[in-house]
């Protein structure tokens, strides 16, 4: 049966996000000819396609990208608008009228999380949600566990589990994918990934920027829930789970295997910071108590990875811009240089890095010249280098709903475990501690990472 969408509405198309992410990536699709359908979008402020092309050239030169003048001219070709406000029946009227018989439309709701229920029950009663449509909702799924259950009954009783798309733009992301193809597509990985050898794990997302003109948005977040109960357990959950197998879904049945396997976070174990001057932000509470850093240790119980310890931090206002993982092995016996025993003080590691430049690192021990100690070696590849400029994150997610490609989407029962991880942080949370800008957050976090032989710092090595 043909899934491919015959219609794609956009709600939202004149915000933030949609300036951010989504007009580049309707770019992208048009430039690779895989846009195959109207494009209609939904806001509240007056727009015409003429007006759409103009966000359009100015999302790109925002981007300091020149836009492609044919592209823009196909992709208005194909914008259609529909003015209203989401809680205004008629509103649905006139996109029914719009969208002209289409049978397999995919609503995306760039939109305030607290107007999915709404919108997709509006949807609903309009006669709109066809046996064929589906519908894209962005993060955050719920602000915790009960929350994110409570907004799942309401989205299923008008929506079937595989028409709804949770976007995490993480998993859009090609060096987040390549993790699956780097551990099980080469063989000399498998055999020391595990807890006979592997030491421990650290996921880094880090960025040296603040929360900018975010303030009213981020503050009733923060850090947590911002990146690690969605992002970073994402990753966490690719790196660690097993080998994919058994259908179209294995890659999501094996991370749900994974992520029930972790236990709930130990609040001892959790450092919160908040860089001096966050609450000078516009929209921040001059009292806010949100972290804008979080560290935290994570402990897996199952058969691979019982007693490692795995290490979680992110942060804005940090030393570096810099997302990756490093996997620390344990250490080698002392062994027999020249007429001395030689112990071996350094660890190997491999490093996927994510951002800013993709790609994977080994961490050798060779000897030093004229001595009889080891040296460590770096083997290094870029990703960009070798393989060349991969798809943007939001282009490959449109792409992938478009064709009805739900791979890449966490499940409900996904997205319930990584809240269920969290969720003893949020009930409990520590007092949170001041870091200046340019540091790697409050020493607290440090002190975490001392019994691992604290933090490595990410970048190339």
């Amino acid at each position: 049966m043909d899934r491919t969408a015959d219609a794609l509405v956009i709600f939202g198309i004149t915000g933030d996000l949609a300036r951010r992410m989504t007009l580049p990536a309707l770019q992208q699709l048009e430039a690779h000819e895989v846009l195959n359908c109207p494009v209609i979008g939904v806001g509240r402020t007056p727009a015409d396609p003429e007006q759409l092309r103009e966000r359009c050239r100015a999302a790109m030169e925002e981007r300091g990208e020149q836009p492609d003048e044919a592209v823009l001219d196909r992709l208005t070709a194909r914008f259609r608008y529909v003015t209203g406000d989401v809680s205004d029946p008629e509103l649905y009227a006139r996109l029914r009228e719009s969208l002209g018989g289409a049978e397999r439309p995919v609503f995306y709701l760039a939109i305030p999380p607290d107007l999915f229920g709404d919108t997709v029950e509006a949807l609903g009663g309009a006669g709109l949600i066809t046996e064929g449509a589906r519908v894209i909702v962005e993060k955050p799924f719920g602000h915790d566990l009960a929350s994110a259950r409570e907004l799942n009954q309401r989205l299923g009783r008008v929506l079937r589990e595989d028409q709804l798309y949770r976007i995490d733009h993480f998993l859009g992301k090609e060096p987040v994918q390549d993790i699956v193809y780097l551990r099980f597509a080469n063989e000399i990985f498998e055999p020391v990934w595990n807890r006979y050898h592997v030491a421990s794990v650290q996921i880094t997302l880090a960025e040296s920027f603040d929360v900018a003109d975010r303030g009213s948005f981020y503050d009733p977040v923060g850090a947590l829930r911002d990146v690690v109960q969605n992002h970073l357990l994402q990753i966490l959950a690719l790196v660690t789970m097993e080998p994919p197998a058994g259908g179209h879904d294995a890659i999501a049945d094996r991370r749900l295997d994974l992520l029930r396997a972790v236990r709930d976070a130990d609040p001892e174990a959790y450092v919160r910071g908040q860089y001096v001057g966050y609450r000078d932000v516009k929209g921040v509470d001059p009292d806010s108590e949100t972290e804008t850093f979080t560290a935290l240790r994570l402990e897996i119980d199952n058969w691979r990875w019982t007693g490692v310890p795995f290490l979680i931090r992110a942060g804005k206002a940090l030393a570096a811009t810099a997302t990756e993982v490093d996997v620390r092995f344990r250490l080698a016996p002392t062994i027999l240089m020249g007429e001395l025993g030689s112990q071996i003080k350094r660890h190997n590691h491999i490093t996927l890095r994510i951002s800013p430049d993709p790609g994977a690192s080994l961490g050798v021990l060779v000897k030093e010249p004229g001595q009889d100690r080891s040296e460590p070696v770096h083997l290094d590849l870029s990703f960009h280098e070798k393989l060349g400029t991969a798809p943007a994150p939001y282009e490959r997610l449109l792409r992938d709903a478009l064709i009805g490609d739900g791979t890449l989407f966490p499940r409900q029962d996904v997205i319930e475990e990584t809240w269920r991880i969290v969720q003893p942080l949020l009930d409990a949370p520590p007092p949170v501690e001041t870091y200046e800008r340019g540091s790697w957050g409050p020493e607290s976090a440090e002190r975490l990472a001392e019994p691992i032989g604290g933090w490595r710092p990410p970048g190339r090595r």
